[in-house]
């Protein structure tokens, strides 16, 4: 149930309104519009109906919404949710790329990388501290020592940096050194660590799991809106399908069923989508074509020698290629780069 309030309500009856939820039993998330205030219900309502939630004094409607994903329903905001990050808006009208090496490799390697993306037009820096790896023999990133030099890449390009966390507890130091948490593809149903992570106010990208549907995608997201951070980036990174020739196959067509289903901003991670820098390019093309909100990409000084995906991070010049043939892109459906 959602409960939309009367148009100029004061914070005093809002506060009142509140009050009566919780003696229901139940938990209000307020999310206030440019010109409505819209609290929705969570728990079981049912001892409560429609008539007397339109009874209680500022209360203008209650809609019942039936979708399991509450919050991050468009029924409960119809506005797109816009993350402010160093003055950055993700969601907005402005494309945003994000950009960077699959993992910090070295500090030389870090800030050579974020140098050369904030030059040819990445607005906030990715790299990844802390890697899960499919094979234990793997690379699995610096730790702490990679948030430091994440840290420094920020202070000296002025790039907001998105790191990923694994564990619960990792967060604590991620978020002294993130302006962004990202929850990989293989957590996306780690449920304890959705729930912490929902618990701070720091943004968070959130990918897609590799073989997760939609719904499932979305409660997840519920999961960290519950708890108390409205902060959350969708990331469309492609899911597992019998075709082997890609990494995996990019499911286009959830950027569009994501918009419409939800307010939250959409963006798409070609990388890991594809696995072959090749084609990088025009799937990302396609990505801001079909209205994702923004891209999370991977570029490597020297893609040859990176301990880790390799394969699929692009040279500088396929970076600054990229962007340009992004502002053609974005300029013909009216979303600047």
């Amino acid at each position: 149930m959602i409960l939309i309030l009367k148009k100029g309500i004061s914070d005093e009856e809002i506060e009142s309104i509140v009050l009566k939820i919780k003696d229901a039993g139940l938990t209000p998330h307020i999310s206030k519009g440019n010109e409505r205030v819209i609290i929705g219900l969570v728990g079981d309502s049912r001892a409560k109906d429609r008539d007397y939630w339109l009874s209680v004094h500022g209360v203008e409607d209650a809609i019942r919404v039936l979708k399991p994903f509450k919050l991050a329903s468009r029924e409960f905001k119809s506005e797109n949710t816009v993350i402010t990050v160093d003055g950055i808006k993700i969601g907005g009208n402005e494309v945003v790329v994000m950009a960077g090496p699959c993992a910090v490799e070295g500090r030389e390697q870090l800030l050579q990388t974020a140098e050369i993306v904030k030059n040819y037009g990445a607005k906030i820096l990715r790299g990844g501290a802390f890697k899960p790896r499919t094979s234990p023999y793997s690379f699995k990133g610096l730790g702490k020592e990679g948030l430091m030099y994440l840290k420094e890449a920020k202070e000296k390009f002025g790039l907001p940096v998105v790191t990923e966390v694994m564990s619960i507890e990792q967060i604590e130091d991620v978020s002294q050194y993130a302006d962004i948490i990202q929850i990989g593809a293989r957590n996306m149903q780690n449920f304890s660590l959705l729930e912490e992570v929902g618990k701070t106010r720091k943004p968070i990208l959130l990918k897609r799991g590799l073989s997760a549907k939609i719904e499932e995608f979305l409660l997840a997201a519920e999961y960290i809106l519950f708890n108390g951070n409205p902060n959350v980036i969708l990331c469309e990174r492609g899911i597992r399908t019998f075709e082997t020739y890609t990494r995996n196959t990019l499911d286009i067509s959830a950027v569009p069923v994501l918009k419409s289903l939800t307010h939250l901003p959409v963006i798409v991670d070609p990388s890991h989508a594809i696995g072959l820098r090749d084609y990088i390019i025009p799937v990302s093309l396609a990505s801001i074509a079909a209205g994702a909100d923004g891209l999370i990409v991977e570029v490597h000084p020297e893609p040859e020698k990176a301990l880790s995906d390799g394969a699929q991070s692009l040279y500088p010049e396929q970076f600054k290629e990229l962007i340009k043939k992004l502002k053609k892109v974005g300029g013909a459906v009216g979303r600047p780069v």
